[in-house]
């Protein structure tokens, strides 16, 4: 069974969120492409997300110019998967493809329409509340 780590985003506030999702859940995300958007209810949000990329198991990233789930050898200049401060250099990196397939460990996503979920407080003691 596939399990997956999302990490949802919010251009507006700026933050992001982590969630697990494996088993049933994580099946109907198998075959989604980078820019396809979805409903969030399956992460426990009310709105829509859009997949903007993400890496697989070992760490290749993602790229939405390489088709299908497969692992590639490309040679790139200074984007995604490759940063150089020389300008002009290039150089053959593995990447992943655009699907996401059950080799993909992490998706990032970014949230259309919603809003996020506030993260549960920690209840620790402060200093004014502590005892001597």
């Amino acid at each position: 069974m596939p399990k997956f780590q999302i990490v949802i985003s919010d251009p507006q506030t700026g933050k992001s969120v982590s969630k697990e999702l494996k088993d049933k859940p994580a099946q109907s995300l198998l075959g989604m492409k980078i820019g396809q958007e979805f409903d969030a209810t399956i992460l426990g949000i009310n709105g829509t997300v859009k997949i903007r990329g993400g890496s697989d198991k070992v760490g290749f990233p993602m790229r939405s110019d390489v088709h299908g789930g497969v692992q590639k050898h490309i040679l790139i200049t200074d984007s995604v998967g490759f940063n150089t401060k020389q300008k002009g250099l290039k150089k053959r990196k593995l990447v992943r493809g655009n699907v996401i397939t059950d080799e993909i460990y992490q998706v990032n996503t970014i949230l259309t329409k919603g809003t996020l979920p506030k993260p549960e407080e920690n209840i620790q003691e402060t200093s004014d509340t502590k005892t001597k």
